[in-house]
């Protein structure tokens, strides 16, 4: 867990006094006051917390949340998280982007702070579309979907955030939507996790995009169609009638029928989230033959990168004194005065 002392706040302490601008019924206001709702939760002190992101809509994220905050260049943001976190290990990071910014320009960045384990919370706000500049189609955009960039709907095969994710390394992956009342629990889990904790959280783009993720994410009547996972708990769905199992003939995951609650007798998988290879079926589980996988799909925490750069700088500085004037004066130097320099 991020090692903080826990304090008490409330909502209110994370508000600013800035006027919160997004289209009206944006996801992104949800999603802003589910991560005001969590902080105070987890005892995060503003002064020790950094929100950074990069550009688009996400990006306006560290105006609107009563802490530290960088607002940073166009896909940058991994690397401007990963100089506050090694230039101060203490600070409570969260790395703010969306489905443009992080995996378009800003791509080999994510994937880098994944793969490296920097100790953040990445939260990626997928609508799949560019809103921010007036609705291109973006690495997450559907096959098909019309935009200025796509006038005849794009031909490109959607990037699948979570699986990047996993595809680089990362040792937490979470997955929620904007109005989910379950949203703050998966952003506790991210917190709590040592590490880089990716989530990926759909967003309504009111304007571009609307209602794209209604078949599962709709306020009312898509339940049925949610996979809500727990750690040590049954993977069922549809209020128990349906599971997730194993496929042992084709070693794939496949949708049973639960019987009078008997979800052992129907051979559904009880989710544990240290198993990578199961997390990498849930993330590929195409939907509508199969539910949306949401909550935390994998956590399995390792040894941090911050904490192996101080543990390498402890070891090269051991038994040595700090001495700028002796570093300076080491091997050949030069004497400069009116009449030229000399060799010293």
């Amino acid at each position: 867990m991020n090692d903080m002392t826990p304090i008490a706040t409330t909502l209110k302490d994370w508000e600013t006094d800035q006027e919160v601008r997004w289209c009206p019924g944006c996801g992104d206001y949800a999603i802003l006051k589910a991560v005001q709702r969590t902080l105070p939760a987890i005892g995060a002190d503003p002064k020790n917390t950094v929100f950074v992101s990069g550009i688009g809509c996400s990006s306006r994220f560290p105006y609107y949340i009563e802490s530290y905050g960088f607002h940073t260049i166009h896909g940058r943001a991994p690397a401007f998280a990963t100089g506050i976190k090694l230039a101060n290990p203490d600070l409570d990071v969260w790395l703010v982007t969306g489905d443009g910014d992080g995996l378009s320009i800003g791509g080999n960045h994510l994937m880098h702070v994944l793969r490296r384990n920097l100790d953040v919370q990445i939260l990626l706000f997928n609508n799949e579309i560019y809103g921010l500049t007036k609705g291109q189609a973006s690495p997450t955009s559907r096959i098909g979907t019309p935009s200025p960039s796509t006038p005849l709907g794009s031909v490109d095969r959607p990037a699948n955030p979570c699986a990047f994710a996993l595809g680089a390394g990362a040792r937490f992956v979470g997955r929620g939507f904007d109005v989910s009342k379950f949203l703050p629990e998966v952003l506790t889990a991210a917190h709590a996790h040592k590490g880089a904790a990716f989530v990926e959280i759909f967003q309504n783009c009111i304007v571009y995009n609307k209602d794209v993720f209604n078949d599962f994410a709709a306020p009312k009547g898509a339940e049925d169609r949610q996979l809500w996972l727990k750690d040590g708990e049954p993977m069922l769905f549809a209020n128990g009638t349906k599971g997730i199992a194993l496929d042992l003939e084709t070693l794939s995951l496949k949708v049973v029928d639960v019987a009078e609650g008997d979800w052992q007798g129907a051979g559904v998988l009880v989710h544990n989230a240290k198993n990578r290879a199961i997390a990498h079926m849930l993330v590929e589980m195409p939907f509508g033959e199969f539910p949306m996988a949401l909550g935390v799909l994998y956590d399995d925490p390792r040894p941090t990168f911050e904490a192996a750069v101080i543990a390498e700088k402890a070891k090269a500085s051991e038994g040595k004194t700090a001495d700028l004037a002796k570093l300076l004066a080491k091997g050949q130097t030069w004497t400069v005065d009116d009449k030229g320099g000399h060799p010293a």
